[in-house]
C-alpha cells in the first residue's frame, strides 16, 4: 500500500474494548468508553402468573408474532423456555382453526 499504514478492518488483535475492557480505563477524566448496563428481560407469563397460553387469546399471542407470522424466539422477549414451548404451541393451533395467519400476504 505505499508505505500506507492505515488498516481497513480489524488489525490482528480485537481492538475494540467491548465486554472484556479493563473497567477502570478512563476513570473520572471521562475518555475511557461507556458501558451500557442491559436490564435483564424477564418472562411476561412468569411476571403475570400465567400458566396455561390460550390459543383463543388472540391479543396476548400477537405480541409475540409480528406482521410477518414468524415466532420471535426466546432473546426476543425474555420468555423463559418453559413459555416459550407453551407460546409456540398455542401459536401453532391458532394458526391451525385460521386465528392467526401462517405467513405474511
Amino acid at each position: 500500500m505505499n508505505g500506507d499504514s492505515r488498516s481497513f478492518g480489524r488489525p490482528g488483535g480485537r481492538s475494540g474494548g467491548g465486554a472484556g475492557a479493563k473497567a477502570g480505563a478512563g476513570g473520572k477524566d471521562g475518555g475511557g468508553k461507556r458501558y451500557f448496563f442491559r436490564r435483564r428481560k424477564v418472562c411476561k407469563f412468569c411476571a403475570d402468573k400465567i400458566d396455561y397460553v390460550d390459543y383463543k387469546d388472540i391479543k396476548l399471542i400477537s405480541q409475540f408474532v409480528p406482521e410477518r407470522g414468524k415466532i420471535l424466539p426466546r432473546r426476543m422477549f425474555g420468555t423463559c423456555a418453559e413459555h416459550q414451548r407453551k407460546l409456540t404451541e398455542a401459536v401453532n393451533r391458532a394458526r391451525h382453526i385460521a386465528l392467526l395467519p401462517y405467513a405474511a400476504d
